[in-house]
């Protein structure tokens, strides 16, 4: 349809739509037009042909769209940096909200506890990252610190860097975390081998290893479940 949305029955209109049927009655690229406003402005494509096309080159996949950096959405036409950060804020916000806050958490229970709040956070990140959730004496949750971005190795996942907050925090236990951008949680030999190293650094230092939880896409691998801790 050629035109601005502004120029379309009113009935067709996705901001009109919304306010007499609700926002899940809108499709995938009804949303975007709504979040990045307008067409490209040097052809007659509308916010919704540019949502279509957005959703196009991500295989119809939100969630690659998601991911997706600002680079990647600015090499679209028709979308320049002001539509690209909007995108990338609309979608960080969302994961945001659907992840609890991990002072909700409270206390430690279950490696499933731990996996149901990454997951959200790491489903669509395309680098790895390695955290520690630092406990008390009771397994209530201190706080947590990343340790490193980037592949897990022995130069950058030091017992230094690992331990070091723990002890400024006083914590009497630990839990690593970390995700696999690939989905398979399964652990590498490098996986378990700093997992191990770490254990035993802990040991030494009164600070307990609890578990090592590797998030997936929708599964998680525990060391202690899997008796490799």
């Amino acid at each position: 349809m050629q035109g601005g949305i502004k120029e379309w029955p009113e009935d067709e209109r996705p901001r009109e739509k919304m306010l007499r049927q609700g926002a899940a009655s809108l499709s995938d690229a009804e949303l975007l037009a709504l979040i990045i406003r307008s067409g490209d402005p040097g052809s007659s494509q509308t916010a919704i042909d540019l949502g279509r096309e957005l959703i196009k080159q991500f295989s119809g996949n939100l969630r690659e769209l998601a991911g997706a950096d600002l680079g990647e959405l600015c090499a679209i036409k028709g979308v320049g940096l002001a539509k690209a950060t909007s995108i990338k804020a609309a979608f960080t916000l969302a994961t945001r909200f659907q992840a609890r806050k991990l002072e909700h958490l409270d206390r430690f229970t279950s490696p499933q506890q731990v996996f149901e709040y990454f997951h959200h956070e790491f489903r669509d990140s395309r680098k790895e990252y390695v955290l520690v959730l630092l406990l008390d004496g009771k397994n209530r949750i201190i706080r947590r610190v990343q340790i490193s971005e980037g592949s897990l190795n022995q130069s950058i996942v030091h017992p230094r860097e690992v331990f070091s907050p723990a002890v400024k925090e006083s914590a009497a236990a630990m839990i690593l975390v970390h995700n696999h951008p690939t989905g398979d949680p399964t652990p590498s030999s490098e996986d378990i081998s700093i997992t191990r190293r770490l254990k035993e650094a802990g040991e030494i230092m009164g600070i307990k290893v609890i578990d090592h939880i590797i998030v997936g896409d929708g599964e998680y691998l525990s060391f202690v479940e899997r008796g490799l801790l």
